[in-house]
């Protein structure tokens, strides 16, 4: 029987020799080829047939990242992936209530405000911990060097020289009994941290307004895209036309000369929607921190026309009042400005503390250097403030400017928001009425735009009153699209001033997308 040598050579010099029949070569390679088939075929199955969680309106929020005192944890390869462009592109369109999840957790700007509220909330332990008993202990060792001179019997002076070691340990426990500035910055550190959850609080309706409005921008960026590559197809169409009538001698050089500005007018137009639709893409793709694919698409349809609730501005400007951010950010301030006007009083308050101390040292009187002590005293320690140069005085003033300033700051920030209610209270209610008039209008331009067509055809109309009626139909859908953007824009910007933005409202708004 032919058999194959096969020799192998270790580092040490050996080598071995193994001899295999022709028969059992043949049956092992095809084994490993069977096997390798088995598992090209087999793997690709098991992987469908196991179950793929898609996300649902009606599903669960995903995991959210973990937080950490405050903060949510960066995710993996945040910095890296985005900078280098490796992160794989979304296999799904990426929804509005997505995007919102997705800022949420990369946001640079939120991140820092999230820091600054961690950092707020430690103001009132802090504010605490000024009543509570202070324990400190402290011990000390000294080298003592002492030259003594003194006068003898016969009034001579004499010095000696002695070299002795000094210790001192001490053990004090204080107990605050009254200290009125203390008891005012409690109170206080409670104002200024909900200051800084209103911040919190403000930054994350901006986020929702931000992500908003960079993502109905990219839609709209798109929409436009689309709208030019068809108009484009159209021209192209009109132009081949024009071209053949004055080829046939029915046409005339002035619809074609049309024809041809029109064309290359929509060039320009969809090379500046592609640069539009980029730059678009990397605003939305900065707040998510991941590559932007597809995104989902607009339904006419389930778009809601449905006035605000409640139905009056005022009533928005009611609710904005009591609750935005940024005015509940502004009273804290305010309240925070008067406990100070109480805590610079207080300092003519006198401070009263229980105070229990324990001493031990030895060899630290000069005169007595081979003595020590022992001392444990527990008493009440009071201290009065009687001058201090007007100082105090000095303080309380300075914070009752300080009240005075933040109280004007409250009140424009009041008329502010009042303002901007409106505006974007009137921004929904006409830009209901605006999309239904577009609608209407996108649909009488359709209608001409067929009536032209025919027009040509039986010879009543010429080939520019076409091009004229696809370009007003064309301006009409882009006005249309502009408008529903606009609108669900605008509810989000009205839904944040009153602080109501959050994954419930934005999966409402989410609905007239698929």
């Amino acid at each position: 029987m032919n058999r194959v040598e096969f020799r192998v050579t270790r580092p040490n010099g050996f080598t071995h020799a193994f001899k295999l029949s022709h028969t059992l070569i043949c049956t092992l390679t095809c084994t490993l080829t069977c096997a390798l088939i088995c598992a090209l075929v087999c793997l690709p199955a098991l992987s469908l047939a196991q179950p793929t969680a898609q996300p649902t309106a009606q599903s669960s929020p995903p995991v959210r990242a973990p937080i950490y005192d405050g903060i949510p944890a960066a995710q993996t390869g945040r910095v890296l992936g985005f900078a280098t462009g490796t992160l794989a592109a979304p296999v799904r369109p990426l929804g509005l209530l997505e995007a919102w999840r997705l800022a949420v957790d990369n946001d640079p700007t939120l991140r820092a405000a999230w820091a600054a509220a961690a950092a707020g909330r430690e103001r009132l332990p802090q504010a605490n911990a000024q009543l509570l008993p202070n324990f400190s202990a402290s011990a000390s060792r000294f080298n003592n060097d002492v030259n003594r001179n003194a006068l003898d019997n016969l009034s001579q002076s004499v010095s000696t020289r002695s070299r002795y070691v000094s210790r001192n340990e001490t053990l004090l426990l204080r107990q605050p009994l009254f200290r009125q500035q203390q008891w005012v910055g409690v109170r206080q550190a409670g104002y200024q941290i909900e200051d800084t959850e209103a911040v919190l609080e403000r930054e994350v309706q901006n986020l929702a307004v931000r992500v908003a409005g960079a993502y109905f921008d990219l839609m709209q960026a798109r929409d436009q895209s689309q709208l030019l590559a068809s108009q484009s197809e159209f021209l192209q169409s009109r132009l081949t036309a024009a071209a053949r009538s004055i080829t046939g001698g029915t046409g005339t050089r002035t619809d074609l000369d049309d024809a041809q500005a029109r064309f290359d007018l929509n060039k320009a137009q969809r090379l500046e929607a592609a640069q539009a639709i980029e730059a678009r893409r990397r605003q939305l793709q900065a707040l998510v921190n991941r590559p932007i694919g597809e995104l989902a698409a607009l339904n006419p349809k389930r778009l809601s026309l449905d006035l605000p609730n409640p139905s009056s501005a005022e009533s928005w400007v009611l609710l904005a009042i009591e609750n935005s951010p940024e005015v509940r950010s502004a009273r804290a301030r305010l309240d925070a400005a008067t406990e100070e006007i109480n805590r610079a009083k207080a300092a003519h308050y006198p401070t009263v503390d229980a105070v229990a101390q324990w001493q031990r040292s030895s060899n630290e009187v000069v005169t007595q250097p081979q003595t020590g002590y022992t001392n444990a005293s527990i008493g009440v320690q009071m201290n009065l403030p009687l001058y201090g140069g007007g100082y105090i005085e000095s303080t309380v003033r300075e914070a009752r400017a300080q009240q005075i300033r933040f109280n004007e700051v409250l009140e424009a920030t009041q008329l502010d928001l009042g303002v901007r209610v409106h505006t974007e209270f009137n921004a929904v209610t006409e830009g209901i009425a605006r999309v239904q008039a577009l609608e209407v209008a996108a649909r009488s331009a359709e209608v001409a735009l067929d009536s032209a067509r025919k027009s040509v055809l039986a010879g009543i109309r010429s080939s520019l009153d076409v091009l004229n009626a696809q370009q007003l139909s064309v301006q009409a859908l882009r006005d249309l699209a502009q408008a529903r953007y606009g609108l669900m824009l605008s509810r989000v910007r009205l839904l944040s001033l009153i602080g109501r933005v959050d994954e419930s409202a934005l999966a409402q708004i989410s609905e007239s997308l698929q």
